[in-house]
């Protein structure tokens, strides 16, 4: 569900429906507008604010209410995830069915969440006000949260099936596993920040931008380190150089885990392999078509799918002795 949660924030983006929901009720508001009077009451609502003023003058109520269906999907189903996961937590929690070091963990998760939907409405108002355009720095910090959080409930329920073969000490691949995940979080803002910016609607040419490997303005702000953030050449370059690391350094890690072979690891390994080559694939099929919803989602979704692939390898549960390898690496052969 956290899975489809953020696909479909993504979706909401790319369409432009983010800010058609101009009042935040998150105990009422559950039931859309139903009667024709009512559609009526919540476009006009729409019509009084910059997006409608200044970019969306034109639209009817029919195309209204289709951006407003996709806010209001995203955030009912941002809802219903929170009960998903409280109600069972609360039962099993009465019933003692929760081993306690997970309990605070759990809670952690919950209050995450709420945190977000704070976070989410924070987003939305940035773009309610002179500017009809949602801030990227705000929308990235919601992008990254759900990302975490989706990533921790991968840990935790990976967890749950971790051998003590190595009692909480990390070898080199480990560790090496643990960087890619950061390279992966690093990409995924990155793409916070394209979207944010629409940095993916420019030089929709590949390998070079436009005809240039190095394009002209990508230093133009100042102070330079603006550039990264507000400069939507430098963000689609930023971001096709750490598509070009992260490429590398997945690739060593499956590599590493092939070689060690321990458990599941050459399985992790594969399958980080096809996800990487899958993303990437998305990624300049996205770039070259313009940034379409359906790739644009798509593209998350791989994003999250590698992230997912890399997260189960480093934290995997083994449930049978490492097999015999040729070549094991010195710092996982014990003393």
């Amino acid at each position: 569900m956290v899975f489809s949660l953020i696909l479909l924030g993504g979706a909401v983006r790319l369409t432009g429906s983010g800010l058609s929901m101009v009042d935040w009720r998150p105990i009422t508001g559950v039931l859309p507008p139903l009667s024709d009077t009512e559609w009526a009451q919540a476009f006009e609502q729409y019509r009084q604010f910059p997006e409608f003023r200044e970019i969306n003058y034109s639209m009817d109520l029919g195309e209204f209410k289709f951006i407003f269906l996709m806010e209001y999907a995203h955030r009912m189903l941002a809802r219903l995830v929170g009960i998903v996961f409280l109600v069972p937590f609360l039962v099993f929690l009465f019933m003692g069915k929760i081993e306690s070091r997970l309990v605070p963990r759990l809670w952690g998760l919950f209050v995450l969440g709420g945190i977000q939907g704070v976070i989410g409405w924070y987003m939305v108002q940035s773009g309610l006000v002179d500017n009809p355009a949602v801030s990227q720095y705000r929308l990235t910090v919601h992008l990254m949260v759900a990302v975490i959080i989706y990533a921790y409930m991968i840990r935790l329920a990976v967890g749950l099936f971790h051998s003590d073969r190595w009692n909480g000490h990390a070898g080199f691949t480990d560790r090496f596993g643990g960087f890619a995940i950061a390279a992966v979080f690093v990409m995924i803002a990155s793409g916070g920040l394209m979207a944010g910016t629409h940095a993916g609607f420019i030089f929709n040419t590949f390998p070079t931008m436009g005809g240039a490997w190095v394009p002209d303005q990508l230093w133009a702000m100042s102070p330079v380190w603006l550039n990264v953030f507000e400069n939507t050449i430098t963000i689609q370059f930023v971001h096709r150089v750490l598509a070009l690391a992260v490429f590398l350094i997945a690739c060593a890690y499956a590599f590493l885990l092939y070689r060690r072979n321990f458990g599941i690891d050459r399985l992790m390994s594969l399958v980080m392999v096809i996800m990487l080559a899958n993303q990437i694939t998305l990624g300049i099929a996205a770039l070259l078509n313009g940034v379409p919803t359906a790739l644009g989602v798509a593209h998350q979704a791989g994003a999250i799918l590698l992230l997912t692939s890399i997260l189960i390898a480093r934290f995997q549960g083994v449930t049978r002795e490492a097999k015999a390898s040729s070549f094991p690496p010195a710092d996982e052969i014990p003393g």
